[in-house]
């Protein structure tokens, strides 16, 4: 009897043990419309280019506030640069786009996560993201600079005035950047871009760090600002993201990029959504095709 009690025992243990170790193992359940594919962590998840051509949509993450980049027009169409590319990756791969909106903070996430296949919301590429996500081919050279109001130029970081404030956006490289290399700055963080441009706006800081190419266009569409630092720091590029170990849609889109460089398309998306706001002089400067980025 001793021993059938003890036998009872071993074997409860034994079951609980199998229903804790299947509880605690394996990856989160993909989200709707997401895959089963899994990326080395255990934790992102993602939709081979098979699964996303077999389900006739591809989902896109993009700015809805970072014009000429990506942003809503007033008729709720999602307009500029990265979205006229992300139109053309859906048309050749024959699916349709569903962009899902996208703030700098939570890109990576909503790649690890399966919210989205693709990003193409400015996303400059790092070797801290390039451990998280995998970058395909860039389409797009990007520095950092820094805008401040006329009355006021910041056209050094050397000499910072330590009671003032930088404006910069949560989840960006200019964060980053920052505070690994001015610790003594103080920074305003924002989630949106729309609301940094308000804070600029209303002198919450003496100056706004970005992406070279956001803050040129806020000083060109916005008189009384300057761009007092076009450059800070190395020059980088942009380029699309997906999630890590997403081989096939990243070879796919690999491929994309170089056959739309031979007919030089990212010299007509420049020309159909930046002409208006860079003009013609910085096409060259900024505009990768092909993949081929200058080295600096």
């Amino acid at each position: 009897m001793k021993n059938l009690k003890k036998i009872l025992a071993l074997t409860l243990a034994l079951s609980a043990a199998l229903a804790m170790t299947a509880c605690g193992s394996g990856s989160a359940p993909a989200a709707s419309g997401a895959a089963s594919g899994s990326g080395a962590d255990g934790k992102t998840v993602y939709r081979t280019l098979d699964q996303i051509k077999e389900s006739g949509t591809i989902n896109i993450g993009v700015f809805s506030d970072k014009n000429p980049f990506g942003y809503v027009d007033e008729n709720g169409e999602y307009q500029g640069y990265d979205v006229y590319f992300a139109d053309r990756l859906a048309k050749d791969l024959g699916v349709e786009v569903n962009y899902v909106s996208t703030e700098a903070a939570n890109r990576i996430e909503y790649l690890q996560t399966g919210k989205v296949d693709v990003i193409l919301a400015n996303f400059t590429v790092t070797p801290q993201r390039a451990e998280e996500v995998d970058f395909a081919l860039p389409y797009m050279n990007v520095a950092l600079g820094v805008v401040s109001p006329d009355s006021r130029v910041i056209d050094s970081l050397e000499n910072w005035d330590e009671n003032d404030e930088m404006i910069v956006i949560s989840g960006t490289t200019a964060e980053t950047y920052l505070t690994e290399s001015y610790p003594n700055i103080k920074l305003q963080k924002y989630d949106t871009y729309a609301n940094a441009k308000n804070a600029i706006e209303n002198g919450n800081g003496a100056a706004w760090a970005n992406d070279n190419t956001e803050v040129i266009a806020f000083a060109l569409q916005n008189p009384g600002y300057t761009v007092g630092i076009p450059t800070l720091g190395s020059s980088d590029t942009i380029a699309p993201a997906v999630s890590k170990g997403n081989q096939t849609l990243l070879d796919w889109i690999n491929s994309e990029i170089e056959s739309l460089g031979k007919e030089q398309f990212f010299h007509a998306d420049y020309e159909a959504t930046l002409v208006d706001t860079y003009g013609l002089e910085y096409e060259d400067s900024l505009v990768v095709e092909g993949g081929a980025a200058a080295q600096n």
